[in-house]
C-alpha cells in the first residue's frame, strides 16, 4: 500500500488525495489545528477529535524551550504526554526564531533570547530542530528553514532560500525514529524565479513530503494565490503538498484549486477566544448587542456539541461574564466549522464539482 494516494483529480487541478501515518490515514485536503505548547487552547484533545480531526501540529520552538522535549521523552512521546492519539506534525522552530528581534542568524544555526529576562543564549540548529522533533515522536517533521518577514528585498530573500536548503540537506543527513516522515519546506517569498530555484532544489533532496513556507507573513491573498499558483506545479505529484500557517477559509479554498493537501493555522482557535465565530453565513461576533435575545445556535446547519446545545444569547452571555467555557464552546464550534469545510471539499472534489461548490460557499459565506 502506497503512503500517499491521489483519490481523484477535479477538472480545476484540486485533489482529493489520503496520506497513511503510523498513527492512521489523514483524508486530504485536511486541516490541522495547531496545540502550540501540547495543548490545544481551551478545549480537551476528546472535543478536538470529536470534530473530525486527523492531525495536529505542534510548536518545536516552545516545546524546544526550557527543555520541555526531555520530558515528553520521559512521558514516551507527544501521543502520550498531551493524550492524541493521531497524527501529530512538529514545525521546525524556524518561524519563531526569526521572528524574535535579537536572533543571531550563523551558517550553523540561530542564536536567541527566549524572553528578555534571559541573559543566556539559547541555540538551535538543523541537527537540534531533527533531534527536538525526534524526541517529542512526531509522526511528520519539518526540515529546519529560514522563514523571513514581508515585505523583504530581494537579496535577503535569496539568501534565506539558499540557507534553507543547505540546513535541508543537513536534516536529510538526521537519522529519524521508527515511522516518522520528513517534509522539505520551500522558501523564497514573492519572488517567482527564487522560488522555482528553492522548489528545484528541495525536491531534488527527495523528502517524503513538500511543503510551501513563507505565505502567511502578511503578504495578502493575491500574493498567496499568486506564489501557490506557481509553485505547485514544481512539486512532486506523488508526494503530499503542506502550505504552512494558512488558515482562512477562502485562503483554503483558493489553496485547494491550486493543488494543496495540507494546512494549519491558529485562526479557529485564536479566534474564538476573541468572540469571532465562523458560519455558513460568514464570521460573526458574539458580543454585538444583536445576540443579547438571539436563542439560535451560532450555525443552524453545525451539529457540534456547541450548536447542538447552546444559544448565540447563551455564548455572548459567557464572554460578557468573562467564563472560560464561552472560549471552550466557542473553540469547539469554530474547529467544527473547519473539518466540516474540509469533508464538503473533499465531497465536491470526488463529485468533480470543486469550482462550483467554491463559488456557491463564497457566494453565500461572502454574503453579510
Amino acid at each position: 500500500m502506497k503512503e500517499f494516494q491521489i483519490v481523484k483529480i477535479d477538472p480545476s487541478g484540486a485533489r482529493r488525495s489520503r496520506f497513511h501515518t503510523e498513527r492512521g490515514v489523514i483524508e486530504c485536503p485536511a486541516f490541522m489545528p495547531v496545540a502550540t505548547r501540547a495543548a490545544f487552547r481551551v478545549a480537551l484533545p476528546r472535543d478536538i477529535a470529536a470534530t473530525g480531526t486527523q492531525a495536529i501540529l505542534v510548536n518545536t520552538y516552545h516545546m524546544f524551550l526550557g527543555e520541555r522535549y526531555k520530558n515528553v521523552k520521559r512521558a514516551g512521546g507527544l501521543h502520550t504526554f498531551m493524550a492524541w492519539k493521531s497524527t501529530i506534525v512538529t514545525d521546525s522552530g524556524g518561524f519563531q526564531v526569526f521572528s524574535l528581534p535579537d536572533a543571531q542568524l550563523t551558517e550553523e544555526g540561530v542564536y536567541f533570547n527566549a524572553s528578555q529576562k534571559d541573559e543566556a543564549k539559547l541555540f538551535i540548529s538543523p541537527e537540534i530542530s531533527m533531534e527536538v522533533q525526534k524526541e517529542l515522536g512526531a509522526n511528520l517533521i519539518m526540515a529546519f528553514d529560514q522563514c523571513i518577514e514581508y515585505p523583504a528585498n530581494r537579496e535577503k530573500t535569496l539568501e534565506a532560500a539558499e540557507r534553507t536548503t543547505m540546513w535541508a540537506e543537513r536534516c536529510k543527513k538526521c537519522k529519524l525514529g521508527k515511522g516518522q516522515k520528513l517534509f522539505g519546506i520551500i522558501q523564497g517569498g514573492i519572488y517567482l524565479d527564487i522560488r522555482k530555484k528553492s522548489a528545484q532544489s528541495i525536491t531534488a533532496l527527495d523528502f517524503d513530503g513538500y511543503a510551501i513556507g513563507g505565505v502567511s507573513v502578511g503578504e495578502g491573498l493575491e500574493w498567496l494565490k499568486k506564489v501557490v499558483q506557481f509553485t505547485s506545479p514544481l512539486m512532486p505529484q506523488d508526494k503530499p503538498r503542506y502550505l504552512m500557517g494558512v488558515g482562512l477559509p477562502q485562503d483554503i479554498l483558493e489553496s485547494v484549486e491550486r493543488e494543496m493537501d495540507m494546512f494549519d493555522c491558529v485562526i479557529p482557535t485564536r479566534y474564538a477566544r476573541n468572540g469571532t465565530l465562523f458560519t455558513r453565513k460568514g464570521k460573526i461576533r458574539i458580543m454585538d448587542k444583536k445576540f443579547r435575545k438571539d436563542r439560535y445556535p451560532i450555525d443552524t446547519h453545525c451539529n457540534c456539541y456547541t450548536c447542538q446545545n447552546f444559544s448565540r444569547m447563551y455564548l455572548r452571555h459567557l464572554f460578557f461574564a468573562k467564563e472560560p467555557i464561552g472560549e471552550v464552546l466557542a473553540s469547539i464550534h469554530n474547529l467544527q466549522f473547519y473539518q466540516d469545510l474540509m469533508s464538503d471539499i473533499r465531497e465536491a472534489i470526488e463529485g468533480g464539482c470543486f469550482q462550483d461548490f467554491k463559488a456557491e460557499w463564497l457566494a453565500r459565506y461572502n454574503k453579510q
